[in-house]
């Protein structure tokens, strides 16, 4: 299973880009004592605003300090990883003895039982080590993107951006097919870098087969694709 860790918080962050960015970033000055509540207004139109892409997952994935956590993290579960592929390898054996025996039919009996109770203890561990995985590696990219989601909004407002669109689910789960060459990721992926003085790590972090059973599946790599044209 894939882990959206950032999908509410991205959306709210992403769809702001544009009133932030064409309202010039500015507050409005507050209203006079007893006054009443001015009406909203929309952002004004800008015909020249651009639209870009940015693969949120794989830019919280990408910078030093998601490299340093993911690579902790992954370090945390080793001993649990290979404690399972131990157990699972157990089952596999009792599999093959089964398979190989030719002995009474009480006994094949007595194997299958075994194989019974272990292969549901292993698949419950198992799922328990993958949502515990799951849920901190959340806990890393919530904590990454609640620092990365102004850095997104000042590099659009910095470079006339419009719109930012999550690239993060791909077509045909996403409504994304086209966003390549204005893919903003590593931009922002290096401005994260240069605001929080995380030095990169020395072994970057790899990233877990994505719906792997044990691992914590880290964002995945999309494909490089197209951006729609600049508006």
């Amino acid at each position: 299973m894939k882990l959206k860790f950032v999908s509410p918080l991205a959306v709210a962050v992403l769809m702001s880009v544009a009133a932030f960015s064409q309202a010039g970033g500015s507050s409005a000055l507050p209203a006079a004592p007893g006054a009443a509540d001015p009406a909203p207004t929309a952002p004004a139109f800008n015909p020249n605003a651009k639209i870009a892409a940015i693969n949120v997952e794989q830019a919280i994935f990408l910078t030093n300090e998601g490299q340093r956590d993911m690579g902790a993290l992954q370090k945390k579960f080793e001993p649990k990883f290979t404690d399972l592929k131990s157990k699972n390898d157990e089952i596999d054996s009792l599999k093959k003895k089964l398979d190989a025996t030719t002995t009474a039919q009480p006994e094949k009996a007595d194997l299958t039982r075994q194989i019974d109770l272990k292969q549901k203890a292993f698949e419950r561990e198992r799922q328990d080590v993958q949502e515990d995985a799951q849920t901190q590696q959340g806990e890393i990219g919530q904590r990454i993107f609640q620092k990365m989601g102004p850095v997104i909004m000042k590099y659009a407002q910095d470079n006339g951006l419009g719109m930012i669109v999550d690239t993060s689910t791909p077509w045909p789960n996403g409504p994304i097919m086209y966003y390549a060459p204005l893919d903003i990721t590593k931009a922002v992926v290096d401005a994260y870098n240069a605001q929080s003085g995380v030095p990169a790590p020395t072994t970057p972090a790899t990233r877990p087969p994505v719906g792997g059973t044990t691992r914590p599946s880290a964002p995945a790599t999309k494909p490089a694709t197209t951006n729609p044209p600049a508006k």
